[in-house]
Formats: structure tokens, sequence, C-alpha cells
């Protein structure tokens, strides 16, 4: 769960945190995080143990009214720009395959992530596709 508290503290960790605003306020935003973070998430964990220099994205939410109208894309495409910039190498990101994700998994595949690992996560409740976008 990610509650007021929990955002603040990533926001202090993160490279970079982006917000999309349309005409109804918030539409979207997309929260990442560069290696050496003390950050306990299993996926960024996963990442950390395998590659030396990465950008992670931990977080994009989009809001229901403004999915479908490109606001991930544009968050994801801001996020590849700082990471070519920023020297990191690769994007790093998951998404879930069980329970089942295929709108997620169609949208990384059309930006060209590659799938480099799986785990189960959530007391095995949950498994992710672990995905590289190579800069």
């Amino acid at each position: 769960m990610l509650d007021e508290e929990r955002l603040r503290w990533l926001h202090r960790q993160a490279a970079i945190h982006r917000v999309a605003e349309d005409e109804s306020g918030i539409a979207g935003f997309l929260l990442a995080l560069r290696e050496g973070e003390s950050y306990y998430s299993p996926n960024y964990r996963w990442f950390s143990t395998r590659y030396p220099c990465f950008l992670y994205i931990d977080r994009v939410v989009v809001a229901a009214r403004a999915q479908g109208a490109g606001i991930g894309s544009l968050l994801y495409e801001d996020a590849i720009e700082f990471a070519r910039r920023d020297g990191a190498g690769i994007l790093a990101c998951e998404f879930d395959v069980e329970p089942p994700n295929p709108g997620s998994e169609r949208f990384h595949q059309r930006l060209g992530f590659t799938e480099v690992g799986r785990q189960s996560v959530a007391g095995g409740r949950k498994t992710v596709s672990l995905q590289t976008l190579a800069l």
C-alpha cells in the first residue's frame, strides 16, 4: 500500500519523479530510482544484485480517466531520456505475469523492453516479469 508517508519517502530516494497533469488535475506519475539506494523492494534488489548501473522504474500510475491518452508513454519517454542523460545504461522495471497483465506486457514490448528474469513476490501470490531496456 502506498500511503502519503511512503510516497514522500520514495520521493526522497528517487532520481526522477515526474507528474503529468491534464485539465482535470494530476493524470499520472512516474517514480524511478538509481542503483545504490537502500530500498526494500524485492524487484529493486533483484536488479541491484545483477546490474551495476541502472534506473529502476518503481511506480507508474495513470488515473483511470486518463488511461489510453498516452500519459504512460509520455512518462516512460521522459524516463528513457533522463536515464540516457544520467548514464544509467539500462532502464529496469517489472510487470505482473501472475495474475496476468497483458496490457502492461504489450506496452513494454512496444517500447522495446526485454524479459531478463522472473520472480515470485508477495508471498507467492504474484509473479513478475523483470524487464530491461538497453540504452
